[in-house]
């Protein structure tokens, strides 16, 4: 049953469809393949995939689905690797017998040495360490917003070259049909192919008029595509990129930027903090 209001679900109403999004991928999956499996569970309407966190790059939805699976994880029924990838830890928990309530109640004492009272959320609490990881996200989007076309075009080719690409080019010229650049993607040092890019620093959602255009543009010239952006996309955006018998185009979303941005170092320097502690153990074997 389509959800009639424009809000988005609540962060523990999304406890049981995320376990259901685990399933359904045979146990384990990406976060973008749990948020696509999540939002078909629940037939959210564009309206609310498009609403933004705050002033993030960040979707509602997607922040609330990032807690749910915060939750879950604290209370032992899902697990994720280095390489981004969540699996359920057992595959034969049975989904009917979940308790949201309890799940809740549950990571809140075992939470209650490091945490604060959240605004953003309904009746929710969030841990130290992520509010530092918002604090920085926050941060970084609104720097990129407030770059100039140029710069941004810039960071976009560094971007691009830090992960992997060769003679990469801003084009920047007017009436280019919306290419920003060129570059070629090299994989494992052997297959290469040119693709073209488009840099947009916006705050909204990108549409599949947006793509449709880009693609027109690329007409001729590669099969192959890339959209960046600090917004979102569009549900048919996502589609039309992804269409059949069209050239294919990757999306970058502002939300992968500023993360790409982290695992490369660019502007985001990353502080380890040196735990020290005495062995009092150790002493008294002496």
């Amino acid at each position: 049953m389509k959800q009639s209001k424009s809000v988005a679900p609540t962060f523990d109403s999304m406890f049981v469809p995320t376990l259901q999004a685990l399933q359904a991928l045979g146990g384990s999956g990406t976060t973008e393949e749990i948020y696509e499996q999540v939002i078909q569970i629940l037939n959210l309407a564009d309206k609310v995939l498009e609403a933004l966190h705050g002033n993030t790059s960040q979707s509602e939805v997607k922040y609330r689905l990032s807690w749910s699976r915060t939750y879950l994880k604290k209370y032992g029924l899902i697990e994720n690797s280095g390489r981004g990838v969540w699996s359920l830890v057992s595959t034969s928990a049975d989904i009917k017998t979940i308790d949201r309530k309890d799940i809740v109640r549950v990571v809140r004492e075992s939470e209650k040495s490091k945490i604060v009272q959240a605004d953003t959320l309904e009746e929710t609490v969030e841990p130290i360490e992520i509010i530092e990881e918002l604090a920085w996200h926050q941060q970084l989007h609104k720097l990129l917003l407030s770059l100039d076309p140029a710069a941004f075009e810039r960071l976009a080719q560094r971007l691009l070259r830090e992960s992997g690409f060769v003679q990469v080019q801003v084009t920047g010229k007017s009436g280019d049909g919306g290419i920003d650049g060129v570059g070629i993607a090299r994989i494992n040092g052997f297959l290469s192919f040119h693709v073209l890019f488009q840099c947009k620093r916006y705050q909204g959602s990108v549409s599949a008029s947006h793509i449709r255009d880009f693609r027109g543009a690329m007409q001729g010239r590669t099969d192959k595509g890339l959209f960046i952006t600090t917004g979102t996309f569009t549900r048919d955006a996502i589609k039309e990129a992804t269409r059949d018998g069209a050239p294919p185009i990757d999306l970058i979303d502002g939300e992968q930027l500023v993360q790409r941005l982290k695992e490369l170092g660019l502007g985001v320097k990353i502080e380890m903090v040196e735990s020290i502690e005495v062995d009092i153990n150790w002493f008294a074997k002496i």
